[in-house]
């Protein structure tokens, strides 16, 4: 038997492990730094938080990212727009078609075609992108449930978003990377038959989310867990960038699809949810989880207004080319140019700089929406408990691989 010691304690390695804020220098005597991640399951992937507490009283929070670093915009600089398309399903994988929905927007606005895209490709681009919508937030809300103790949300949600999955797998080929949508069409129509599952799917969801309503965000524990827990004052939530649930949280009715009125959205009917501190405060992580579940709702109205569109007045021809507006070269005039789109989680936005010699961009920035919103971590979490400190993580929603693109 070895006599080996297996530890040894050294004085210097908490500075030598990991990049810190705070050392043994700048605590004071009752503080203590505590690592949350990036191995923990409530902190939502590969996110390392540097917490300091006094006691179970959270003094600050530093978020550390650069575990899962998807080299986006590294790629985007040696690659044409097109191509382009399967890096951007990368970043929030969780709501893959959404992104590129914003990108491929973008790209259209600078070559100017984006008024020659037929009626029905902007209505199917919609109702995928509703799909995914509806699929995040149900990772969102099952996830959340569980960071709080709850399971089974967890795998109702997951059962539903199945189906959504299999419905996206149907269309595109992709079960959640699906390169789906294309610089001026898509990548082939609808598979026949898709409108009247889809329409099936939906009958069948309501009651779902009506049990999620109960299950969830009506439950006693669920609102002892989060109301007045995680306030984010509306001025603050505006001078971090947050954008998504996270600002409609905080009582601003402010989404892209109404303010831009990109696509075909300004021809749909549809409600913008935001939080009114019903169980709680403005602001709190209950309305957060409440504006997450409405907005599930106004996803299937929209879906069915879109459906209704591409069984009468824009149904499937044999003549209709999915692809007959996709420029074969796509070569942009030198330009500076900044798109964006209502992502599940809030403002993702693209910077384009191109030379009007090239088809590859010379850059493309993604503004990513969770990056923001995680950014505010440390202002939710001054003073509050170590316990709700889980609480909060999961109360913004965020995907790391478009945290560090």
């Amino acid at each position: 038997m070895s006599n080996a010691i297996q530890y040894e304690y050294r004085p210097e390695y908490l500075s030598v492990s990991a990049p810190n804020k705070y050392n043994s220098e700048t605590l004071r005597t009752e503080e203590m730094v505590l690592n949350m991640g990036p191995q923990h399951p409530s902190t939502h992937g590969v996110l390392r938080l540097e917490v300091v507490t006094d006691g179970e009283v959270v003094v600050d929070v530093v978020p550390h990212i650069g575990y899962l670093h998807r080299c986006f915009e590294k790629h985007a600089e040696a690659l044409p727009f097109n191509q382009i398309i399967p890096y951007v399903d990368r970043m929030d994988y969780v709501a893959a078609i959404n992104s590129e929905h914003a990108y491929v927007m973008g790209v259209e606005r600078m070559l100017g075609i984006e008024n020659d895209i037929p009626k029905r490709i902007e209505y199917i681009r919609v109702v995928v992108a509703e799909l995914n919508r509806l699929a995040s937030h149900f990772v969102a809300l099952g996830t959340y449930a569980m960071d709080i103790g709850a399971y089974t949300p967890f795998l109702w949600m997951m059962r539903d978003r199945e189906q959504i999955l299999r419905l996206l797998e149907w269309v595109s080929g992709a079960r959640m990377l699906y390169n789906y949508i294309w610089i001026g069409g898509l990548f082939y129509d609808l598979p026949v038959g898709f409108e009247e599952r889809c329409a099936e799917f939906i009958k069948y969801l309501k009651p779902k989310i009506i049990e999620l309503q109960q299950l969830v965000v009506d439950n006693k524990i669920f609102i002892q867990r989060t109301a007045n827990v995680g306030v984010l004052p509306l001025p603050v939530a505006i001078n971090y960038g947050c954008t998504g649930p996270m600002l409609r949280g905080s009582g601003l009715r402010y989404d892209l699809r109404r303010v831009d009125g990109y696509s075909v959205y300004p021809d749909l009917d549809f409600d913008i949810p935001i939080g009114e501190g019903k169980m709680g405060t403005v602001g709190d992580c209950w309305d957060r989880t409440w504006v997450r579940v409405v907005e599930c709702w106004e996803s299937v109205k929209i879906i069915e207004q879109s459906l209704a569109q591409l069984l009468d007045t824009h149904k499937r021809t044999p003549s209709f080319d999915p692809q007959a507006a996709v420029p074969k070269k796509i070569r942009p005039k030198a330009m500076d140019f900044y798109v964006r789109a209502e992502n599940p989680k809030g403002e993702l936005g693209f910077f384009f700089r191109t030379d009007g010699r090239s088809d590859i961009p010379v850059r493309c920035k993604a503004r990513a929406c969770s990056f923001n919103n995680l950014s505010v971590i440390g202002e939710l979490s001054k003073g509050a408990l170590l316990a709700d400190l889980v609480a909060i993580i999961g109360s913004i929603d965020v995907v790391m691989g478009e945290v560090d693109r």
